[in-house]
């Protein structure tokens, strides 16, 4: 309120005992000189608040869930990389039922397994989610400590290397290009055997062993293959997943086998650091 000894000349009427005065403007003067708006101008001052309001919640932003429908934002989510729709299930709860769906997540599982030799027997379990599933594939594909159950669940091409004996050599059809490769097969007992009709393995026996060292945190200091007393071959893992072991005289290869029932590979996840 503004009292009517404040008010400019030529502003005002002058009150009367108790009657009020109205101004040009709309406002009211009682007796005591105190000016108050009039209803009208009360109202437009009403809208033009709501009017205002109404603007900044227009500016908000507002979730695309709600927009676009859960349907909608999956088939969107469909179009992302595994990475990008992963950040995705840390922006609400909403956003984590959409995401974090098998029909969006088998498609990226496939996705991810297309062009692999071996798919990790651990993301095949019964019950996963395709979430976990494809989880669990990505750190087994970053696996590089080789397990018996990946020596025994893969067939092995076997191959010498140039550094054996030329007579070795020429027995090895790698070499002299006149059939397809030697294969080994692992056993659980570790043992060793190959095809019926090699002419390299001679029937003896063989067995195997795998040798890991630790360091600090985990870390791996140690890791390599052993056949009977011959020496220790290095394990390596490609981009496709396959496994392959060699030293200096030979080598073997896992041969794909990402078709093979209920997937390869330890049936628990083996979580370890790379070497130092």
């Amino acid at each position: 309120m503004t009292r009517i000894e404040e008010l400019p000349n030529g502003m005002a009427a002058e009150a009367m005992g108790d009657k009020m005065a109205w101004f040009g403007d709309g406002d009211a003067v009682g007796s005591r000189g105190i000016v108050s708006e009039s209803p009208g101008r009360k109202r437009k001052k009403k809208r033009k608040r709501q009017d205002g309001a109404e603007e900044e919640k227009s500016e908000v932003p507002q979730d695309p869930l709600e927009v676009f429908g859960s349907d909608m934002m999956m088939m969107i989510l469909s179009y992302l990389d595994a990475p990008s729709v992963a950040l995705s299930l840390l922006v609400s709860r909403g956003w984590h039922g959409v995401a974090s769906s098998d029909r969006l997540w088998s498609t990226k599982c496939e996705e991810l397994w297309s062009g692999k030799a071996h798919i990790p027997r651990i993301s095949l379990a019964r019950g996963l989610s395709k979430l976990a599933a494809y989880s669990y594939s990505v750190m087994d594909g970053n696996r590089i400590r080789i397990t018996k159950d990946d020596l025994c669940d893969h067939a092995w091409n076997f191959h010498y290397n140039r550094g054996a004996p030329e007579y070795w050599r020429n027995l090895d059809p790698y070499w002299k290009g006149t059939g397809p490769p030697m294969r080994r097969y692992f056993h659980p007992d570790g043992s060793q055997t190959a095809d019926p009709g090699d002419q390299v393995w001679g029937g003896h026996e063989c067995c195997y062993s795998i040798v890991t060292s630790f360091v600090g945190e985990g870390k791996m200091r140690e890791h390599y293959v052993r056949i009977n007393r011959w020496p220790q071959m290095s394990v390596f893992r490609k981009p496709d997943w396959s496994w392959e072991m060699s030293n200096h005289l030979y080598c073997y290869s896992s041969i794909p086998d990402a078709d093979k029932k209920g997937g390869t590979g330890p049936r628990f996840p083996v979580f370890l650091r790379e070497r130092k």
